[in-house]
C-alpha cells in the first residue's frame, strides 16, 4: 500500500511538472506577444501628425517651402497649408493610419488651380513623402520632407 502510494505522488508530481513547463511555455508567449502588442501601441503613439511643420521640396531646379498645420478636430484631423504666396488653403481628406498621413490641398499659382495629393510617412518629429498634381494633362510628383516646430514652453 505504502509504494503504490509513493507511486500515485511521484506520478502526481510528475503530471504537475510537465503542467507546468508545458504552461509556462504558452504563458512566456502570451507575455511576449503582449509585449510587442504595446510597443507597437507605443510606435504609433510617437507618429503624430498633430503639429505645425515646415516642409521643403524642389519643383524642378527650384527649392519651395510651405507650412503645414494639422489639428485634431473632435475624432477627425483637419488642418492648413501655407505658402509663400497663398496662405490657410484647408486640406481635404485628412486621414493618419499606421504611421501615414494623406490629404490634398489646392494650389493656386498664376491664375491655375493644382489639386495636390501628399502622402507623407510621420517618424517622431520629421516627414518625408511625396506630393502628387496633375498639371497641364501630365502627372508629376515631387518628394517633400519636412520638420515639427518646437513649440515654445
Amino acid at each position: 500500500y505504502r509504494s503504490q502510494r509513493l507511486e500515485t505522488v511521484r506520478l502526481g508530481r510528475l503530471l504537475a511538472r510537465n503542467f507546468l513547463e508545458a504552461h509556462m511555455k504558452t504563458i512566456l508567449l502570451a507575455a511576449l506577444v503582449l509585449g510587442f502588442c504595446g510597443l507597437a501601441v507605443a510606435q504609433g503613439e510617437k507618429a503624430n501628425p498633430v503639429g505645425t511643420w515646415k516642409c521643403e521640396y524642389k519643383i524642378g531646379d527650384q527649392q519651395r517651402t510651405s507650412e503645414l498645420t494639422i489639428k485634431k478636430d473632435g475624432d477627425n484631423l483637419a488642418g492648413t497649408m501655407n505658402w509663400p504666396d497663398q496662405k490657410d488653403e484647408k486640406l481635404k481628406d485628412v486621414k493618419f493610419k499606421d504611421g501615414k498621413l494623406t490629404f490634398s490641398a489646392v494650389r493656386k499659382f498664376q491664375d491655375n488651380t493644382i489639386p495636390i495629393d501628399y502622402t507623407l510617412t510621420i517618424d517622431g518629429d520629421k516627414l518625408k513623402g511625396t506630393g502628387a498634381a496633375e498639371f497641364g494633362g501630365q502627372k508629376q510628383e515631387f518628394d517633400i520632407e519636412g520638420k515639427r516646430e518646437k513649440k515654445d514652453k
